[in-house]
């Protein structure tokens, strides 16, 4: 058994010693027999929320009503869940009614995908009633019983079904393809913060270049936030190497880029993404605009600073743009990479000229970054002067 689990054995424990059942359940399990990294891992007991808070000392109650207790175990989170049955989707998203009870097998199939609906026992035996396994082995995702019984449950289940094809280079079974786009509508019914969630993870996969066109098959993309009139912008969105993107702000940065998205913010506010990813998005499309229309110069790289520089460098070698030089490296060797690298002050050029605070102070400072940056004058207080001086005169 993965290292991943040794802390969480301690819990597993603790729930027997106490004469309850025990496992290990969900993502864990299948990243572990896939041989991936291991995120969180949720353990399914068939004791209720407060027994649970009553044996363990450290416990955080984030859903109780519903069955889930987090419990501290030597500083990590293990998310502890009664086993459920659960009823009555009317929002398509959240039963109305969670019934505990004391089947494992009851547990597991309320579940989504039958890759997820695998428990393994503190000695690593696995319980795999639906054939999750099997699943994972033909690299196939498919729901646990009926899939549009799934997805009317929990509309998410479509989306999620279409990131973990980007995620795991996995391929929808023909019935879930199908019951998806049958029931692709009901997307509708989802918050747009758990849609983005999920969007956002699978731009982010290896495999996302194979999502993009399901996203259209299926007709999902008609409910998703600023997508519905965007077929031909998707359609080429598997034309490019989105694994080569590392932060948030370059693959929305790349989306608004490849929809020719004119007002940014508007389409970015639709997914409620925070106010810094906007602003890093607006940074990056405009320095991407001025480079592709008139190339890096030492200003374009001082304004706009390292993290755009690094993210708009990888952004234009996704777009299949030869950079014969990094920008990065150009802008290391720049003789000043901020206004407070400068050795005046504002101070220094009201006492210089003798004149009242104005926008002649901010015109003097861009003039003072531009010298120094094309190598005109040196960082140098003395210098400066002597340099705004002889400027002045002319």
């Amino acid at each position: 058994m993965d290292e991943s689990f040794v802390n969480a054995k301690a819990i597993l424990t603790t729930l027997h010693n106490n004469g309850y059942e025990a496992y290990f359940v969900g993502g864990s399990v299948r990243d572990y027999l896939l041989n991936r990294s291991i995120g969180d891992i949720d353990i399914a007991t068939s004791a209720l929320p407060k027994q649970i808070i009553d044996l363990f000392p450290k416990t955080i109650d984030v859903g109780a009503v519903h069955g889930t207790v987090i419990v501290l175990h030597e500083g990590e989170q293990f998310e502890v869940t009664t086993f459920r049955t659960e009823e009555g989707y009317e929002d398509y998203r959240r039963p109305s009614h969670v019934e505990f009870v004391t089947s494992l097998h009851e547990d597991l199939k309320r579940r989504d995908f039958t890759m997820n609906a695998i428990a393994m026992t503190i000695n690593g035996d696995i319980i795999d009633p639906f054939d999750g396994r099997k699943a994972i082995e033909k690299k196939v995702i498919q729901t646990v019983g009926n899939p549009t019984e799934r997805f009317r449950e929990d509309a998410l289940r479509m989306m999620r079904a279409v990131r973990f094809l980007s995620q795991l280079s996995f391929l929808l079974c023909e019935k879930t393809q199908s019951a998806i786009m049958e029931n692709a509508y009901l997307l509708n019914k989802i918050s747009v913060e758990r849609i983005t969630i999920e969007f956002e993870k699978l731009l982010s996969g290896p495999s996302c270049q194979a999502a993009f066109p399901i996203l259209i098959e299926t007709k999902l993309y008609q409910y998703i936030p600023g997508l519905e009139n965007e077929i031909k912008g998707l359609e080429n969105f598997p034309t490019y190497k989105w694994n080569q993107l590392q932060d948030r702000a370059e693959y929305w940065t790349l989306v608004c880029y490849l929809l020719s998205k004119e007002d940014i913010k508007s389409f970015l506010r639709q997914w409620k993404l925070p106010n810094k990813v906007v602003e890093q998005v607006v940074q990056n499309i405009a320095c991407i605009q001025n480079v592709i229309q008139s190339g890096w110069n030492n200003r374009l790289l001082y304004d706009c600073g390292a993290n755009c520089v690094q993210q708009v460098e990888r952004i234009l070698c996704v777009l299949g743009f030869k950079q014969e030089i990094s920008p990065y490296e150009e802008y290391e060797k720049l003789p000043i990479k901020h206004r407070s690298d400068l050795d005046i002050s504002g101070e220094d050029l009201l006492n210089w000229f003798n004149q009242k605070p104005g926008k002649w102070v901010s015109d003097l400072y861009n003039k003072v970054e531009d010298g120094i940056l094309e190598n005109e004058v040196e960082n140098n207080k003395g210098k400066i002067k002597e340099w705004l001086l002889s400027c002045n005169q002319k």
